[in-house]
């Protein structure tokens, strides 16, 4: 690979690490980056060197919330733990499915999230009390743990942001105590793909972990600004996230 494609690779990395500590998404650059670098590499092989770099970054973040966030235990390990379930069967149908039939149902869901989030100016500003009740908590698992968890598998970007909106419009959890519980979930549902991946060969190893070094940098950067913003700041960029999620669906669907 020629340097001045590495290095612009390792930028996006870095990039990715930040936004995916903030609000999850991090694969919307970073992926469309490798298609762009490998042109010729197998679509299997850059999903497994992209959940490779994604697995140390949100790792770290995960490790930089825990330390600052009071995480509930009965939320992110019963979650977390049926992660690894639900990406390693989605990893496991990556090679034999195509994402343009999912496509536009994830766009409308994701215009949804918008709406959601732009129009409830309150949600995820405070933790609210009075939706942490045991169908809503059973329901958010069962939800974050094997629905979104699969999709993380199957295609991936974007995981953080359903992650975080379920985990606050089901549970009631503010912004940033939802993005740091997704974070650790998140490094389950990469780590359960990853695994797929690698019994399949389908990972490039040098570049991932060269991409993975950058990524750490970003999401420990992003887990900070996090942390000293609050949840007012998680919430514009989450938006930001969506809308772009939204623009590079849209882009590949139509286009």
């Amino acid at each position: 690979m020629e340097p001045e494609l590495l290095g612009l690779l390792l930028a996006v990395a870095l990039a990715a690490g930040w936004i995916d500590a903030v609000v999850g998404g991090g694969g919307l650059l970073l992926l469309p980056a490798l298609l762009v670098g490998a042109p010729q590499a197998p679509l299997a092989t850059l999903l497994g060197t992209n959940k490779l770099a994604s697995v140390f970054g949100t790792t770290s973040a995960a490790l930089t919330y825990a330390r600052k966030v009071r995480i509930r235990p009965r939320v992110v390990v019963p979650t977390a733990l049926l992660a690894l379930v639900g990406s390693g069967l989605g990893a496991g149908l990556a090679t034999a499915l195509t994402s343009e039939v999912l496509q536009p149902v994830i766009m409308v869901v994701l215009a949804g999230v918008a709406l959601m989030v732009y129009f409830r100016p309150t949600m995820g500003a405070a933790p609210d009390p009075g939706l942490d009740t045991r169908n809503r908590l059973l329901a958010t698992i069962a939800l974050a743990g094997l629905g979104i968890s699969f999709y993380d598998g199957l295609i991936g970007p974007g995981t953080g942001v359903f992650l975080i909106i379920a985990l606050t419009a089901v549970l009631g959890l503010d912004f940033v105590t939802a993005s740091a519980t997704a974070k650790i979930v998140n490094a389950c549902t990469n780590l359960g793909a990853l695994v797929v991946f690698a019994v399949g060969g389908h990972i490039d190893w040098v570049l991932g972990l060269t991409l993975a070094a950058c990524t750490i940098v970003g999401a420990q950067i992003g887990a900070r600004t996090a942390l000293e913003r609050g949840s007012g700041f998680v919430r514009a960029v989450l938006l930001v996230v969506v809308l772009a999620l939204l623009l590079r669906m849209g882009w590949d669907l139509f286009a």
